[in-house]
């Protein structure tokens, strides 16, 4: 018998992959658990979960594409059902902050009888830079349905650390974390804080959701993406999260990592030079 596994669900997207580096960095046996890891792990192949289970003691659970998506619910119950079985101790969830159907996740997993921490967390930083914004910021025109509602934007990396203390600290089971970043934006303040950073010009104008949607559709992203998109715009982001907390603070004894610092670091990059 091996030392038992931390498994990192998602290990490849975000939050995941920065989670795992973390953990291996602190010695900890970690599995990624993706579709093209080995063992495979899928949500939608339920007969993928028993191996990827195998002598993990504690995981990470970041479902995909969203909590908010029909069947997830079931889903997470299924698999938290499944994991204490077969011998994990506790569970790390992030979930949506704002969102119904995501506390109703939150509630299958908790009724699983393992040790547990939920991680609350709404707009990541990386969205811009890693995600279906990335795109739109390069070409300079970023058109998006919100317009003066405020988003407590949160970096991916005190997601991953909050995580790390949550998997390995006892004193925060049975917590549920509200994680925010140090301040409230708008999309169009943090497009343009990249534009600054970025030192070149980038609009952002304010469209209907259904214009929005219909685009996305042009684009050929699949409609279960384009759906939840316009769910997340079209109910969550009305105000619902425009508040801080100390979360992050609370946990890692730090203040959130700020948006201004996180757009120098990627346009360092190159991720936002002009499109050809």
């Amino acid at each position: 018998m091996t030392d038992k596994l931390t498994l990192v669900l998602g290990g490849t997207g975000k939050t995941g992959r920065r989670l795992a580096a973390r953990l291996q960095e602190r010695g900890i046996a970690v599995r990624i658990g993706a579709r093209s890891a080995s063992p495979s792990f899928d949500w939608t192949n339920e007969e993928t979960w028993a191996a990827a289970l195998e002598n993990v003691e504690r995981i990470y659970v970041s479902f995909q594409p969203d909590l908010a998506v029909p069947g997830a619910v079931e889903t997470i119950r299924k698999f938290s059902n499944l994991a204490v079985r077969s011998g994990t101790k506790r569970l790390v969830l992030l979930s949506g902050r704002g969102e119904d159907e995501a506390q109703a996740a939150e509630r299958a997993l908790q009724a699983s009888g393992a040790d547990w921490t939920i991680l609350r967390a709404s707009w990541f930083f990386e969205n811009f830079s890693e995600d279906f914004l990335a795109g739109g910021v390069a070409s300079g025109s970023v058109f998006l349905p919100p317009d003066k509602i405020t988003e407590p934007f949160i970096s991916c990396d005190d997601i991953a650390e909050v995580a790390v203390a949550a998997l390995l600290d006892d004193g925060h089971v049975g917590k549920i974390y509200e994680l925010t970043g140090p301040r409230l934006m708008t999309f169009a303040q943090a497009v343009a804080e990249i534009a600054a950073a970025a030192n070149r010009r980038i609009s952002y104008q304010s469209v209907p959701v259904a214009d929005f949607a219909a685009q996305l559709q042009a684009d050929g992203l699949p409609d279960d993406y384009v759906e939840l998109i316009r769910y997340l715009f079209s109910s969550v982001l009305d105000g619902r999260n425009s508040q801080l907390t100390s979360d992050v603070e609370r946990v890692l004894g730090r203040r959130p990592r700020d948006f201004a610092d996180f757009a120098r670091e990627a346009a360092a990059t190159g991720v936002w030079s002009i499109a050809a």
